[in-house]
């Protein structure tokens, strides 16, 4: 049983970390993150960034010169439990479990298999696979209204401030996300925060998933900087491996104090929020004048 107090389900770590815990998926987990790691978007601007010059102390203290975001770091997947619940009253978490399970089982078995396709026609695949299951038959509404549900991801409570923190001290700010690009600005311009990033990076832009290192480089590629000089920030214990091995600085942001995944990798630093991201990213630990508001 999961350990969340707001989870009735028995396998449902998927929702909550990415990080899969049902046997299942906990094989495929594995299987494909080795696959990807061996045989290892659109990098889309998100419009005319106006960029903040940063303070001359913040570019002097900070640590690293860009953190690059899993979508999910900054937005709440849950957000789509409030959708479903609307469509299928009294199944919202457990038809969003099965759902965002079939999600991530199907973005790497089609890494494995080479049969790509974007996130928002695999995330339509996994909602008919859901309601199958679920033994339900959707109105073509009803599917418009789920599937619009993730291009309206609610930010978590620390996001702004953090976004606003990194540019404060001269950080460039990129996604680097499984979402396709139409996803990734969607959501960015619904939250209105699209000015807070120097690039909507999406994994479409050479077909790929995560953990498959392609997508990873892409972070490198448009930033022109050393893998060292980008923080990786993980929502998934899984992906955390996945940049790990690649060979970025990681932080995973643990918000749903998931376990660690067993994948023969472990982030440079585990946190709950994004007050201890901007920590080990700034090196503000020990200064009393920079902290999240």
């Amino acid at each position: 049983m999961c350990s969340r107090p707001s989870c009735r389900t028995r396998e449902c770590a998927v929702p909550h970390s990415c990080g899969v815990r049902l046997k299942p998926l906990a094989r495929t987990v594995i299987t494909c993150f080795a696959a990807l790691v061996l045989y290892g978007s659109s990098a889309i601007e998100s419009g005319p960034l106006s960029r903040s010059p940063g303070s001359a102390d913040g570019a002097r203290r900070k640590r690293y010169a860009a953190v690059a975001f899993d979508y999910f770091v900054l937005f709440n997947p849950d957000s789509v439990v409030a959708a479903v619940e609307r469509v299928l009253p009294g199944r919202g978490r457990a038809f969003t479990d099965v759902w965002r399970t079939r999600q991530f089982e199907y973005s790497w078995l089609r890494s494995m298999a080479g049969r790509y396709v974007d996130f928002s026609k695999l995330t339509e695949d996994a909602l008919v696979y859901a309601a199958t299951a679920a033994q339900v038959e959707l109105t073509a509404s009803q599917k418009r209204q789920l599937m619009d549900a993730y291009l309206r991801l609610t930010p978590w409570p620390d996001t702004v401030d953090a976004l606003r923190r990194l540019r404060e001290s001269d950080v460039r700010v990129i996604t680097i996300a499984n979402f396709s690009p139409a996803m990734l600005r969607a959501n960015a311009e619904h939250a209105g925060l699209t000015t807070l990033f120097d690039a909507l990076i999406s994994t479409d832009a050479n077909h790929s998933y995560k953990p498959d290192p392609r997508a990873y480089q892409l972070g490198m590629d448009r930033l022109r900087l050393p893998k060292q000089d980008i923080v990786f920030a993980a929502f998934g214990g899984w992906d955390a491996a996945g940049a790990k091995s690649f060979g970025y600085p990681t932080v995973w942001v643990n918000r749903f104090n998931q376990p660690a995944e067993e994948l023969g990798f472990r982030p440079d630093r585990t946190v709950t929020d994004l007050k201890g991201l901007l920590d080990f990213v700034l090196n503000v630990s020990d200064r009393r004048d920079v902290r999240l508001p």
